[in-house]
């Protein structure tokens, strides 16, 4: 765990906008809290108004808790005729504009800028984060150097894993992480910077060494999330305002124009022939941004072929440009050809030896993301996170591309979130899938049969044939005992999670050892 030292208020404000409203900039701080319940004696609270609660209501009982400092974003005066808290004279109070912002900043100088004592690695994009977090630190690691990483999957340091509540944490957690990554001996680390962390302030004031875009499509649009897709777009372009060396999917049509405004170095990735000369390329602006680009990418893959053995899916391509050479990534599908463009493009720029980094992408697993679980049977049996229609759809249409026998897709969809994603989920599986088996996947507080009727108007608008099991253990094991010489059967949604939430309560499930069951009660 970082260590935590005591600091005075001052050290910490520096960077951050502020009014001292009452007390001493002097005053010592013991650590800093923007959740009530954590505050102790001698503590900061950073109060946040939120979109589901307002910190400032939980003043008088940190207070009463201990703290000694006070950063509010509203007048004395409102708190007190809004929650009647009238705050002692010896508290010390700050007030700020921006409480998420502030607590990002002073996160930092409370942990000592841990991020600049390594080289940093920042990836944004709707798909293939975590996969390429993975294929970095791989690579990295390879060369005998040590990488953290925080994601989807969790705080990564060597083969040692910690689940985490959100993709980008609240920026006080996530400094927390950084200084263990530090303090563990990691001279880089790779993070996903989700669009919500970028939204909600958890990665203001931070800038990266790197910044990698992979792609982006609809998602994360509603309620309590982004309110359109230029709001979503704008958020992931943000990244490349606060970073040196900006690294792009060129292929996808969204890069020029965030190239466009982007304030770093820019490098491309890409595949030939997908996308030599689009129309936002020839923009001259454009063209002005990225002096290096030729019709070409700086990194390009060419003779793109599917490997498909016992057990294993890969693809094997050649790459030209910042390297040369023939490279095979053992994960399957054309969308993690570009995840391994956009990893071998950050080792390139590193400084990695070219074998080093071929090695490495060769030998790479990353969990729930297109993951084979070996079956000793003539079947196939995958892992992968997708819990949208785009990334089902991406997906099982890689699946496509190795021929199997038939395609069975296990899927739900997730309770308290948009119904949209449940109508075209089910419709990317009736459109691609040859059997479904439509089961749980966290319905936290909505009921299943609920969830189910929405999936449903999905598949509706196909002809395929599927079976509703809510068991999702009883549906894994179903699939295989009815699997048949050639099936391919992936299990869609869960990826690396090992719960299944209902009703509040995350109740332990493993998509391994489902498997691992339904292969046991097979072979007896």
């Amino acid at each position: 765990m970082a260590v935590k030292q005591e600091k005075e208020l001052s050290v910490l404000l520096e960077d951050v906008s502020y009014e001292l409203v009452q007390g001493e900039l002097e005053t010592p701080v013991a650590d800093v809290a923007y959740d009530s319940r954590k505050v102790s004696e001698g503590f900061m609270f950073v109060a946040i108004a939120g979109t589901v609660s307002d910190g400032h209501k939980y003043i008088g009982d940190v207070i009463g808790r201990g703290a000694k400092t006070l950063v509010v974003e509203k007048e004395l005066s409102v708190i007190e005729e809004e929650y009647g808290i009238s705050i002692p004279e010896n508290i010390t109070v700050i007030k700020v504009d921006n409480g998420r912002k502030a607590l990002s900043l002073i996160s930092q100088n409370y942990f000592d800028h841990p991020m600049k004592k390594m080289i940093s690695i920042g990836i944004t994009g709707t798909k293939g984060k975590s996969t390429t977090t993975y294929l970095i630190k791989n690579i990295l690691e390879r060369t005998g150097k040590k990488c953290g990483i925080i994601g989807t999957i969790g705080v990564a340091i060597g083969d040692e894993v910690t689940p985490i509540e959100h993709t980008t944490p609240e920026s006080y957690d996530l400094q927390s992480y950084i200084a263990d990554i530090c303090e563990a001996g990691c001279e880089y680390f790779v993070m996903e910077v989700s669009s919500q962390g970028v939204k909600m302030d958890r990665v203001a004031g931070m800038r990266f060494d790197y910044g990698i875009f992979t792609n982006i499509t609809p998602d994360h649009i509603g309620k309590n999330e982004h309110e359109d897709f230029n709001d979503y777009l704008r958020c992931k372009a943000e990244l490349f305002d606060h970073c040196n060396t900006g690294i792009f999917n060129a292929d996808d049509p969204h890069s020029a124009g965030i190239i466009r405004g982007a304030h770093c170095l820019v490098k491309t990735y890409g595949v030939w022939g997908h996308a030599d000369t689009p129309s936002e390329i020839t923009d001259e602006q454009y063209l002005s941004t990225c002096e290096e680009y030729t019709g070409n990418r700086d990194l390009m893959a060419v003779d793109i072929e599917h490997v498909n053995e016992l057990d294993t899916l890969a693809m094997k391509f050649g790459v030209r440009g910042l390297i040369n050479g023939n490279v095979t990534v053992g994960l399957p599908g054309l969308f993690n050809v570009y995840n391994a463009l956009c990893a071998i493009t950050v080792g390139a720029l590193i400084g990695v030896p070219d074998e080093k980094i071929i090695t490495a992408v060769q030998h790479v697993e990353v969990r729930g993301r297109v993951e084979a679980v070996p079956t000793g049977h003539d079947f196939s049996v995958l892992i992968d996170f997708a819990h949208n229609g785009v990334s089902t759809e991406s997906v099982l249409k890689t699946l496509r591309g190795y021929n199997p026998h038939r395609l069975i897709a296990i899927f739900g969809c997730g309770g308290n979130r948009s119904r949209l994603r449940r109508y075209e989920m089910g419709e990317a599986v009736g459109k691609l899938a040859d059997y479904a088996y439509v089961t749980s996947d966290n319905p936290r507080t909505e009921t299943f049969s609920d969830i189910v009727e929405d999936i449903k108007v999905g598949l509706g608008k196909t002809d395929l044939k599927y079976t509703v099991i809510e068991d999702r253990m009883e549906a894994v094991a179903t699939a295989i005992r009815q699997a048949e010489s050639g099936d391919m059967i992936v299990l869609l949604g869960k990826g690396h999670e090992e719960y299944q939430e209902i009703q509040g309560v995350k109740h332990h499930y493993s998509e391994r050892e489902a498997v691992a069951a339904g292969l046991a009660a097979l072979n007896a």
